[in-house]
């Protein structure tokens, strides 16, 4: 099979939580040792990490967090309760 790039489209919303997320997580031993079961993982995070860094200019704008939380609730109310534990009665 050759080694075709795949394309990966992703809203600015899912790129900016997806990216903080990946920040926070990335370096932290769960995470880390959940990688490295599978080293080969490393190769496309790293690939998208730095997509995501070269790509999002809002990383860098001063109202980061208040746009982080807004792409996160945007989000958050397109899944519904999808993800979300079951309530207890």
């Amino acid at each position: 099979m050759p080694d075709d790039d795949l394309t990966i489209n992703l809203t600015r919303d899912q790129a900016l939580v997806l990216s903080d997320w990946l920040d926070r997580m990335i370096g932290t031993p769960a995470f880390d040792n959940l990688v490295n079961d599978e080293r080969a993982v490393w190769s496309p995070l790293h690939t998208i990490v730095g997509t995501l860094d070269r790509s999002l200019v809002e990383i860098f704008m001063p109202d980061y967090s208040g746009r982080l939380h807004a792409a996160r609730e945007r989000l958050l109310d397109d899944l519904g309760d999808m993800g979300r534990p079951p309530v207890e009665e």
